[in-house]
């Protein structure tokens, strides 16, 4: 205090006219470094920083800054130099705040450490503005649609007794051949099935409660022709998830083929039990969905495996671990990759949660253990009973059940969800 009153007034007055003003993100920056210094410990590290939030561009090297010199302060150096402990900082930002997630790689080992920043502000953003979703009509019927796959030959669906083969016409799709699943087992109130494409690109296999049906296009002189064959079978079922690993290696720059995925299914149960092929070395709990969520070059590691359980948590396995998301409560039972090349290059589709008469679907960016909205809602006009990747990972199938007018029965929907990134 002595020392304070010898410098006099007129000091201190000059001192704070010379002093910069504080930075807005000084104190959420100090918290981060705070968080990843009590992970890590000192040490060099390699920091990388990915915006994907509405904080300007300009002001991005303004808070590396202040992260490198808090970190710093810690005994934890930021460089270029190889380093196995690596920092990954995702600034993002969700309906109701703006979140700092950051993580933290230890060798093998991978930790999370978040900070919510600006909760005033963020409210005041137009949040998920980050891409638009749009529906295109493919198919209306009165049977319900389980699952469909568009192949170079024409538009197969499932339903929960038959296979249904179209063909495509000037006016639309005119159907070309229906068959028999031979179905024995009872089926679920609202059955799942699915169905994904062969390797020739032309035939396909399918899955119902107990049953598996294989079908191979032959052409001939005057044209082509289908057969179906079905089998009773507990095979597992493949997941829609080939266009995303595909995806996931290109993002890696690596010339891979994706290998299918493929879990077992509960038949009796209505969902899978958690049991992949092959098996990716972690205990999954029973799941109605999943989708693969691929990871940028450097993060070390290709994807990570999105899942919704029977508990109505989203998980995601990772670095051999399994962790809850944040922000994916209000996500239904089903949802999809979608390779858009906004933002992080991938989004995840998610209808609502609940069986809503008006339902919807959101893209979602999904950076660590956060779902963050990266769209406005699309209304669906019905409820979404399925959604799952097209086979070229650039647009989402869904089908939607919409109740007929004045006593009428159900109408099915089978709609392509696309999306365009926002300037």
């Amino acid at each position: 205090m002595v020392a304070v009153l010898a410098f006099g007034l007129h000091g201190l007055a000059m001192l704070a006219k010379a002093a910069p003003a504080p930075s807005k993100w000084a104190e959420p920056a100090a918290a981060l470094a705070d968080q990843i210094a009590g992970i890590l410990g000192p040490g060099q590290v390699r920091l990388t920083i990915r915006n994907a939030s509405t904080i300007p561009a300009d002001e991005i090297p303004k808070i590396r800054l202040l992260l490198e010199e808090d970190l710093k302060a810690h005994g934890v150096l930021a460089s270029g130099a190889e380093s196995a402990n690596a920092i990954r900082i995702t600034l993002s930002e969700n309906v109701r705040e703006r979140l700092w997630v950051a993580e933290v790689i230890e060798g093998n080992e991978r930790q999370v450490a978040m900070v919510r920043v600006e909760p005033e502000s963020a409210r005041q953003a137009q949040a998920g503005t980050g891409l638009t979703l749009r529906k295109q009509a493919v198919l209306t019927t009165r049977d319900p649609v389980l699952a469909a796959l568009e192949t170079a030959n024409g538009l197969v669906t499932v339903e929960p007794e038959e296979i249904v083969i179209y063909e495509h016409e000037a006016e639309g799709w005119r159907e070309q051949k229906r068959v028999e699943i031979g179905q024995r087992k009872p089926l679920a109130r609202d059955p799942r099935g699915v169905i994904g494409p062969l390797k020739d690109g032309e035939g396909f296999e399918a899955f119902v409660a107990g049953m598996v049906c294989d079908g191979s296009y032959a052409r001939g002189l005057t044209g082509g022709d289908w057969t179906v064959r079905c089998r009773e079978g507990d095979d597992p079922w493949q997941l829609s998830v080939a266009a995303s690993a595909q995806t996931a290696a290109g993002m890696q720059g690596e010339n891979v083929e994706a290998i299918p995925l493929k879990a077992f299914y509960n038949s009796t149960r209505n969902y899978f039990t958690g049991v992949l092929a092959p098996s990716l070395g972690v205990e999954l709990p029973p799941f109605y969905s999943a989708a693969i969520l691929p990871r940028p070059a450097g993060s070390g590691s290709l994807a990570a495996l999105l899942m919704k359980g029977i508990d109505g948590k989203v998980q995601l396995t990772e670095g051999g671990g399994l962790k809850q998301v944040n922000g994916a409560r209000d996500w239904g039972s089903d949802f999809a990759a979608l390779n858009t090349g906004c933002g992080a290059g991938v989004q995840m589709v998610a209808s609502g949660s609940g069986e809503a008469i008006a339902d919807s679907l959101r893209a979602y960016e999904v950076p660590a253990q956060e779902a963050i909205p990266a769209s406005a809602a699309l209304a669906m006009d019905g409820t979404v009973m399925a959604l799952w990747t097209a086979k070229d990972g650039k647009s989402v199938f869904a089908v939607v059940r919409r109740p007929g007018n004045q006593g009428a029965g159900n109408q099915y929907e089978v709609d392509r969800i696309t999306a365009s990134c926002n300037e």
